[in-house]
């Protein structure tokens, strides 16, 4: 996928030593999904969104998530207007192709709730009246670790609603040298237009095109029933996360060049699209369980078909 690898490059340009993860997130945009990015600040997150905003020339409004924050700056209000003898809508940040809500575990519960409808939706609904948000709608949240100053927990319902949960973490040594270099060639007024928001539409489109036959179907089934059966977890991953699972793999094997779906496919996207769905139980908690360790397990335990 030439098009694909052009706009990834593009990116890679001002995010160095993140090649796993620009093309994770590229994989769930293609599958049309929200990305969530918890690490501590420094690391990039607003820089690659940004980055990809540019890079395929879509609308992007960053929207910093401070206790003061109303749900009616995401959503939007309607204002009497005396000129024109009526109500009219003033949109919020969220009527925008790429949405970069950044350090959302730092404002209030209802604020964070404003975006249940739209991320589930594509839609905003303001005294009483519907409107769709720009096609492609994506969602790049940020949040610090739980436990940094002025957070609090986002509430599982909404956590559902993210495609995927990623952590950028630190760079190494020698990509951390070679941002000091080209930080010094490189800014985001470098990176060029590769992608239209139509061709990223019909990406998605094809993406989701792609052959599962019904024993993948299965696979994706049983993988998501283990995390319900595990007495180390209290809450597993739920039907959204099964549809996202597809959706997630199915975007991986268009970006490999295949119009069907294989089981490695959905090995490979299984732990960052089911991790942050998992909740564990307060005994797990107390003995330090991990949650990649348990998702490694249900990938060794359930049989995946093959594929003749």
């Amino acid at each position: 996928m030439k098009r694909a690898q052009d706009l990834m490059d593009q990116v890679r340009r001002v995010v160095i030593g993140k090649d796993d993860i620009i093309q994770k997130v590229f994989t769930a945009m293609l599958a049309g999904g929200h990305i969530l990015l918890e690490d501590i600040p420094g690391v990039g997150k607003t820089t690659m969104s940004m980055a990809f905003a540019k890079a395929m020339d879509i609308s992007y409004k960053r929207m910093q998530f401070t206790p003061d924050v109303m749900p009616t700056d995401v959503t939007g209000y309607t204002i009497y207007n005396k000129q024109e003898g009526k109500n009219v809508y003033v949109p919020g940040a969220a009527m925008c192709n790429l949405f970069l809500a950044d350090e959302i575990n730092r404002t209030s519960s209802k604020t964070q709730s404003a975006l249940l409808e739209v991320m589930e939706e594509g839609a905003i609904t303001v005294d009483g009246v519907t409107r769709p948000v720009p096609q492609p709608f994506l969602v790049i949240a940020t949040q610090n670790p739980v436990g940094s100053a002025g957070t609090q927990l986002l509430p599982e319902s909404q956590m559902d609603r993210f495609m995927i949960c990623l952590s950028m973490g630190y760079p190494d040594r020698k990509s951390e040298v070679q941002m000091l270099k080209q930080k010094a060639v490189y800014s985001l007024n470098d990176v060029q237009k590769v992608l239209s928001p139509e061709q990223l539409l019909i990406m998605q489109r094809d993406a989701q095109d792609v052959y599962a036959s019904d024993a993948l179907l299965d696979y994706i089934a049983s993988l998501t029933q283990w995390t319900r059966r595990q007495p180390s977890i209290y809450l597993g991953v739920s039907p959204r996360g099964s549809l996202a699972l597809l959706r997630m793999a199915k975007a991986y094997a268009y970006l490999q060049d295949r119009d069907y779906l294989i089981p490695q496919d959905v090995q490979s996207v299984f732990a960052d699209v089911c991790a942050h769905r998992l909740l564990l139980s307060s005994q797990a908690r107390m003995t330090a369980v991990d949650k990649q360790s348990l998702l490694r397990q249900a990938i060794a335990q359930v049989r995946a078909p093959s594929m003749v």
